[in-house]
């Protein structure tokens, strides 16, 4: 509605974005034994997932064919 005509300082917006506050956060919480393992286990379970479908893919992956085996799977029909 009514639009504000006091000028802002340059200065004043500049000292905002370098503003520190005397407050320190409070120490992080260190992980137990447990949660680690509990984290270290998830990721290994991600990576052999990720490996073992790779492995598994790759043969219907490859371009190889050889020409019997296309021959054969007409000689069927």
């Amino acid at each position: 509605m009514f639009r504000r005509r006091e000028p802002v300082p340059f200065a004043f917006i500049a000292e905002a974005d370098k503003f520190r506050s005397n407050v320190a956060p409070p120490p992080r919480r260190r992980a137990s034994v447990r949660e680690r393992a509990g984290q270290w286990l998830i990721g290994l379970t991600v990576v052999a997932g990720l490996a073992g479908s790779l492995i598994l893919g790759m043969p219907a992956l490859s371009l190889d064919q050889s020409p019997q085996q296309q021959s054969q799977a007409s000689q069927n029909r």
